[in-house]
């Protein structure tokens, strides 16, 4: 066999030369050149998506099963996120704004698979994997705060083999996740499963200790090597009008916080929630809930809740899906419109608001066309509650002073700030998404690790995205996104606290990996090995290169026709 296929080079190798010394041959060869894909780099958690993705999709060609594949993927997405679960029912997944697949029939429904494979783990208890050849060191870690950029940070340092503590000023762990958050869009279950695997891996949770109040930043930076700085944006803001203070007034975040630790809030009948973001959209629902079926009630008997936003929906921050839900669950949105006065009765009581017509126009430094009033454009509407969800803030409090209120934490690219060995990131540097914190937190560890050993911390290569046009959409079958399966309003509304969003199904995750197009990346379709007239790919021994053939440039003539017919742009022509 091996004189055989000698000899077979050897003539391939002759007929190559004598077309080369016609002058018909390129002198363009091939090379394997993998890219970055646009869902990794718009994951703000820095998420090897395609990876997770596609070691479902290609299961059977490296010859694992389904559960192997699965806890592969759990594995990869677990590298920067330890909260799969949770995120693939919260975050509004910039990754798929940008899939490549949108210029063909949609995005892959990348979050929805996120949720399947956080379930699946936390189904068959799986634990958080340690760092081989790291730890355990004799440096401690102190991470204020116990929302998804702490507990990011918390976990990332742990499995390294640090010693971390976790003060929280709340009595459970999450931070917004928990206390933000209403419990129909994300169970309380899911939170303490995620949390709990990061307490076993030594984590230990310093429960009702508020920084600033029983203890010290100051005493901290004694105490611990190094410290991380979460404390989130549990401070919501008022907006400052005549009548706001008295009975009857929440910020959107104090709101919320109240129906998360179970206390007992009483709206009445007209509910005015004003903003447009997540917070308000959530205000509105849960404003909705208290009072429909608590005690049997019907949906029309519930409250009256109107959501007021002083821009157009177009310009409304809030999660698409979330807004269609309000709108289908019969809550009212009033646009270009602001409260300006409260009205109360003798008692005290909310009687009306007087609220301002506005009309857009220049843009602001967001972007979005200023809001203006209208003069003279008023009107009037009655109230019993009115829930302020303008916006947010950190308690600086808890800093001692270091922080002045109304500013924001600064620091580095890796989260470090001015403070001596004191790291930040979430809602502590400006108000963002969940995903956005977590991956604050894994590079603050990253830095802290880098700092403790003396090395160091190493970013992006910088290599530029792959875009549509290295894609051969045509090569891929259409098919269209798999959708979540989502209670109905009146099921909503008549199960309030049970989950809306029910994802999608194993079934149904299993053919949407299938959609995504590996994109910079070998998934083995064959076809360099079928178009090569020169034999230059044989399939490949070991498939833990990346690849499915392996190349002997040695062997080409430079037709190119490899290159041309790779669908996902892995093989580059040099």
């Amino acid at each position: 066999m091996g004189l055989l296929k000698k000899g077979k080079k050897k003539r391939s190798m002759a007929r190559m030369s004598a077309r080369r010394g016609a002058g018909e041959i390129s002198a363009v060869r091939p090379q394997y050149v993998e890219k970055p894909p646009p869902c990794n780099t718009h994951c703000p958690s820095g998420n090897d998506i395609r990876g997770w993705l596609t070691v479902i999709a290609q299961r059977e060609k490296l010859g694992i099963s389904l559960d192997e594949a699965m806890e592969k993927a759990w594995n990869l997405e677990v590298e920067t996120n330890p909260f799969p679960a949770i995120m693939g029912r919260i975050c509004p997944h910039p990754c798929e704004g940008e899939c490549n697949r949108n210029e063909k029939d949609g995005a892959v429904a990348i979050n929805s698979v996120e949720r399947t494979i956080g379930d699946w783990a936390i189904e068959h208890a799986l634990e958080l994997p340690r760092l081989e050849n790291s730890g355990p060191y004799q440096e401690k870690v102190a991470v204020v705060g116990s929302g998804p950029s702490g507990l990011s940070c918390a976990y990332q340092l742990a499995r390294r083999g640090y010693k971390v503590d976790v003060y929280e000023a709340f009595e459970k762990a999450g931070g917004m996740l928990r206390y933000g958050i209403p419990q129909y869009r994300l169970p309380r279950e899911v939170i303490d499963a995620e949390v709990n695997r990061i307490a076993a891996l030594g984590v230990e949770m310093k429960f009702n200790t508020a920084v600033g109040k029983d203890v010290m930043l100051e005493q901290l930076q004694k105490d611990y090597d190094a410290v991380f700085v979460g404390i989130g944006a549990h401070k919501g803001k008022t907006m400052g009008i005549p009548g706001e203070d008295g009975p009857g007034v929440y910020t959107g975040t104090e709101f919320l916080n109240k129906i998360n630790s179970d206390e007992a809030v009483e709206v009445g009948k007209k509910v005015v929630v004003v903003g447009g973001g997540d917070t308000a959209i959530d205000a509105a629902r849960v404003s909705l809930r208290l009072s429909s079926d608590v005690a049997g009630m019907s949906r029309r008997m519930g409250a009256e809740v109107t959501i007021l936003y002083r821009r157009t929906r177009t310009e409304m921050p809030a999660i698409a899906r979330e807004i269609e839900e309000a709108y289908e669950e019969g809550i009212k949105l009033e646009f270009l419109a602001a409260p300006i006065k409260i009205e109360r009765d003798d008692s005290g009581k909310i009687a009306k608001l007087h609220v301002q017509r506005m009309e857009l126009g220049e843009p602001d430094d967001s972007g979005r066309r200023r809001p203006v009033p209208i003069e003279g454009d008023v009107y009037e509407m009655e109230a019993e509650t009115m829930i302020m969800a303008v916006s947010q803030q950190p308690d600086w409090s808890q800093l001692g002073g270091l922080v002045q209120p109304g500013s924001w934490l600064e620091t580095d690219e890796w989260g470090r700030t001015s403070l001596e060995d004191v790291w930040s990131g979430g809602d502590a540097l400006v108000l963002g998404l969940a995903t956005i914190s977590i991956g604050q937190g894994c590079k603050a560890a990253e830095s802290i690790h880098a700092k403790l050993r003396g090395t160091e911390a190493i970013g992006s290569n910088g290599t530029p995205v792959i875009k549509p046009d290295r894609i051969k959409l045509d090569w891929y079958s259409p098919q269209p996104p798999a959708k979540r399966q989502i209670l109905a309003a009146e099921e909503r509304l008549a199960r309030p606290q049970e989950e809306a969003d029910r994802g999608i199904t194993i079934e149904e995750t299993l053919e949407e990996v299938t959609r995504c197009f590996s994109c910079g990346k070998c998934f083995g379709c064959e076809n360099c090995w079928m178009y090569c007239q020169s034999s230059c790919f044989t399939k490949a021994q070991s498939l833990d290169k990346g690849y499915y053939y392996d190349l002997d440039i040695s062997l080409c003539d430079g037709c190119k026709k490899c290159a041309e017919e790779c669908p996902c742009g892995y093989i580059d022509l040099i």
